[in-house]
């Protein structure tokens, strides 16, 4: 029997197509198929297992074994949707420690050490749950596998492969720092912080949109959504656009609605939102409808009271948050651009961290999960007013927004700060690159 039909008479027979993994489980039973090995070409078994980890996605664990030749392999494969961006992580190694961090490796990842000219093609390796140190020491056994047929007939070439093997091994030391990058166009990757829910100034997480390049290498159709304009401003604000989509979860049909909203004492915004008739899944997104304002905002609130968590909060895509009570840092891209209350917008912040398979999950830490669970208390705390903090907003755009109750006056317990963006984070807003006056003349002598 096939994979696909095992799973399919499992799904017949009324058991779920994907059972949560626990380790008191005992009733997963991994469906076993007769299959090639590929080692001495006598017959092994397959055993493939689909399972949803706690806190992460739906993933499918194969296992091979050969009672021949006794030779083994191991698997794991996403059977999640393709996330809505892309991700990228970079970690500077600087000691054994981050070599002992787990990485989720899936196979369209691309991982690479520059300080070695050195990477691991997308499509290259199978999916894998391991550490830095498992990445480096799969790619030397690659390179070792096929050593002395070069020996033999390209001795030159050997004793190249040979020096950068050893390069590799130096690696594993970490006698000098160097830098460790996973890109995943489909999301899926993920690399461990082990500070999680505070932020680890060691690795850099970056969320970004595909190429079409990229789409296509995951098997996606380019959809070109043709939006025609309103005849003036006043009919897109009170109009309602609707478009036809997919649910992100259950990928049934759906409806987006978009519109445009003034916010008060703020400026226009567009507001997204999918309802899912299928799964009831709902999902919100917000997008800024002016351009990049010429300062960077700064909003500091002091939560005294309760009725702060009524406030409405406008958090952009490029806006970063802050708790200096709970040592929390929240950085640009992460949960993406929301338009709610402080509650709202706290308790979104409390399932990211509940999310991170790494934290509350079955491969967290008995130590970090005690770390974790405190950290949530507290912030419940905060949420339910009996607990006093400090919520901090930067965006270097200025399109993030947090409601003065007592406007048009002052609020004692709100600041706003505006100040000028670092070259650092003008580059991270495409800005050193863009020019907007005088390319015209420029670009007339070369035509």
């Amino acid at each position: 029997m096939s994979a696909l039909g095992a799973v399919e008479v499992d799904a017949a027979a009324g058991g779920p197509l994907f059972r949560p993994l626990s380790a008191e489980d005992g009733e997963q039973r991994p469906a076993e198929i007769e299959s090639l090995c590929m080692n001495c070409f006598r017959n092994g078994v397959t055993r493939l297992l689909l399972t949803r980890i706690p806190f992460f996605k739906e993933i499918i664990v194969s296992s091979f074994a050969c009672d021949s030749c006794s030779w083994s392999n191991t698997e794991i494969q996403s059977a999640g949707r393709i996330q809505e961006q892309g991700v990228r992580y970079t970690l500077a190694v600087t000691s054994r420690q981050d070599m002992n961090r787990e990485v989720v490796k899936t196979d369209c990842a691309t991982a690479r050490i520059p300080e070695l000219d050195f990477e691991i093609p997308a499509f290259t390796q199978k999916g894998v749950l391991t550490t830095v140190e498992g990445i480096i020491d799969r790619a030397v056994a690659g390179l070792e596998q096929d050593q002395p047929v070069r020996r033999a007939t390209d001795k030159e070439v050997a004793n190249k492969i040979d020096e950068f093997i050893g390069k590799l091994k130096q690696l594993k030391e970490v006698h000098s720092s160097f830098t460790f990058i996973v890109d995943d166009p489909s999301g899926n990757s993920f690399v461990e912080n082990p500070r999680a829910p505070q932020k680890d100034d060691a690795l850099v997480v970056t969320h970004y949109r595909r190429t079409p390049q990229q789409a296509a290498m995951l098997g996606l159709e380019g959809e070109e959504v043709d939006e025609k304009a309103a005849n003036s401003a006043e009919d897109l604000r009170n109009e309602v656009l609707q478009f036809n989509t997919n649910c992100p979860e259950c990928n049934a049909p759906a409806n987006t609605n978009m519109k445009l909203v003034q916010i008060p004492h703020f400026k226009e915004v567009i507001i997204m939102a999918t309802n899912c008739d299928s799964c009831g899944h709902r999902t919100n997104e917000v997008k800024s409808g002016g351009a990049i304002e010429p300062q960077g905002t700064r909003i500091t609130l002091r939560i005294t009271d309760p009725s702060d968590m009524t406030r409405d909060v406008l958090k952009s895509e490029t806006c970063s948050v802050e708790i200096p009570e709970l040592e929390f840092e929240l950085g640009m891209g992460a949960l993406g651009g929301k338009f709610t209350t402080l509650e709202g917008l706290l308790k979104d912040i409390g399932e990211l961290v509940e999310r991170n398979p790494f934290t509350l999950g079955d491969s967290s830490v008995p130590s970090k999960t005690e770390k974790l669970q405190e950290f949530l208390g507290k912030l419940h705390e905060i949420i339910d007013g009996k607990a006093k903090a400090h919520f901090i907003m930067d965006d270097p755009a200025g399109n993030s927004y947090l409601q003065n109750v007592y406007a048009p006056e002052e609020d004692p317990e709100l600041k706003v700060e505006r100040y000028e963006r670092t070259f650092e984070q003008n580059e991270d807003l495409g800005l050193n690159d863009m020019k907007t006056e005088g390319y015209e003349a420029e670009e007339a002598p070369g035509r």
